[in-house]
């Protein structure tokens, strides 16, 4: 099955920048009814919005909110449901900083407010309870698949999103609500994220430039292209890889092999 674009309404944390304002472009490009961001960013929230409605008609829509303050983003989503319909959530908001100072923000943003996002939408969007259904995109990392030193609370947040998402996106839920869950996991993608990352510990950090270089890149363009592919193809539950520029890639195969090792000892 293919999900369209055309017509569907968008909400998109994060989107005044980097990736998720490139989604935002896409988007509206191929035909969506309406795209609402929420982002702290104003200054670039703002321009992003005037730019496109100035070409596409009022399509975009602004809202300056914290993912973090859940009166902010819940009551936001609410309203944008009760005004025009929600057909898509996107988690998209993240930050990596691993920093002494950051790292409980790292948490709250990246798994608290992404989990609170998710279990919202899926209330206001869920068939079971007079919704229509719709699809909600949580995005991980190849941070989530490996292990690596280098920053191990970011490392962990985007293993939580990872598990989150594939056990709420399991046909337990999608069978009833109609609202599909998919976990995207980004290679290292070249934008303001990955220029100014943090650690507790500073012997780690000096080793930042050596460790991220190992990791094959692609520009921030490929991944916007990979999330608006994936949700285009992707059933509930699965996980998809976008990295090196390549094109999106369902790997649900691996993360259930990946777990039925882990898990062969439960059982016995």
């Amino acid at each position: 099955m293919v999900y369209e674009v055309k017509d569907k309404v968008f909400f998109i944390t994060g989107a005044a920048s980097g990736i998720g304002a490139l989604v935002v472009r896409i988007l509206v490009e191929e035909g969506a009814k309406f795209i609402v961001i929420f982002d702290v960013n104003k200054k670039d929230g703002v321009a992003l919005r005037t730019e496109l409605n100035s070409k596409y008609g009022e399509k975009v829509k602004f809202i300056k909110g914290d993912v973090t303050n859940e009166d902010q983003f819940i009551g936001s989503l609410r309203s944008v449901k009760a005004e025009i319909g929600l057909d898509v959530l996107i988690n998209n908001a993240g930050i990596m900083n691993d920093g002494i100072n950051a790292y409980r923000k790292e948490i709250e943003i990246n798994v608290t407010a992404l989990v609170t996002g998710t279990i919202k939408a899926l209330e206001l969007m869920r068939k079971d309870e007079g919704g229509s259904g719709g699809t909600i995109i949580n995005i991980s990392s190849v941070a989530g698949l490996c292990q690596d030193p280098v920053m191990p609370v970011y490392w962990a947040t985007k293993s939580a999103v990872l598990q989150f998402s594939n056990c709420i996106g399991l046909n337990d839920y999608y069978s009833r609500t109609g609202v599909r869950v998919i976990a995207l996991c980004y290679g290292k993608t070249e934008t303001a994220l990955i220029h100014n990352v943090n650690s507790f510990d500073k012997h780690i950090e000096s080793t930042f430039p050596e460790r991220f270089s190992e990791y094959p890149s692609q520009q921030a363009d490929a991944a916007a292209r990979g999330l608006v592919d994936a949700y285009k193809q992707a059933s509930s539950g699965t996980t998809w890889l976008s990295t090196s520029g390549r094109p999106v890639e369902d790997i649900s195969a691996d993360i259930k092999e990946a777990y039925d090792i882990m898990s062969k000892r439960i059982y016995e």
